[in-house]
């Protein structure tokens, strides 16, 4: 278009102001799904990501269990050797041997105590990271739904530009495999 007036109108032009202004049932049916197959393909997004932030935390969570067990243990370890040092006082010559007998009795208790704290938290660790690999799965699955809608989309597109029918059944049966997939995710299948 120029500054004196003088306006050509392009192919393309031309195809989107009759598409404007026409009543192209075709168009339009497309038009409402693609904008359908957005807002869908939207909230399998959002789900995705709060799958995935999930996973994150429950991963983070598992880390800080193994932390605190291996901190147990480590205690543990340290009441052993005082113990070992107790049993070896009392052999000693001169030593109180009953007094380090008590000793070694207190450091087993001690122990006892000590591993199962241990234990329990290795066996928490192990469940947020069940958590965390159930998360992950479920992430993917919005994934995949989401590529699959958003791959709809595309397929819609280029129906409007085509205007094949065929291809307009295409698009809807992948945007179908998307909202199965979103029904596995939404199971934790």
């Amino acid at each position: 278009m120029s500054g004196h007036g003088f306006h050509v109108h392009g192919p393309h032009d031309h195809e989107l102001e009759h598409a404007a202004h026409g009543n192209d049932d075709f168009a339009s049916r497309i038009a409402v799904m693609t904008a359908i197959m957005a807002t869908v393909g939207a909230l399998f997004g959002y789900e995705g990501g709060a799958t995935q932030n999930d996973a994150g935390m429950f991963k983070n969570e598992s880390a800080i269990k193994k932390t605190e067990a291996s901190n147990q243990w480590n205690f543990y370890q340290s009441k052993s050797n005082k113990q070992n040092l107790a049993e070896l006082a009392m052999v000693l010559p001169g030593a109180d041997a009953e007094k380090y007998r008590a000793e070694v009795s207190r450091y087993k208790t001690e122990k006892e105590e000590i591993k199962k704290k241990a234990e329990a938290l290795e066996e928490d660790s192990k469940e947020w990271e069940r958590k965390s690999e159930a998360a992950l799965h479920q992430h993917h699955r919005w994934a995949q739904a989401m590529t699959a809608v958003q791959i709809a989309i595309s397929l819609a597109a280029i129906t409007l530009l085509t205007k094949k029918k065929w291809l307009q059944y295409v698009s809807y049966g992948v945007a179908g495999v998307g909202a199965i997939l979103a029904g596995l995710a939404w199971l934790h299948i």
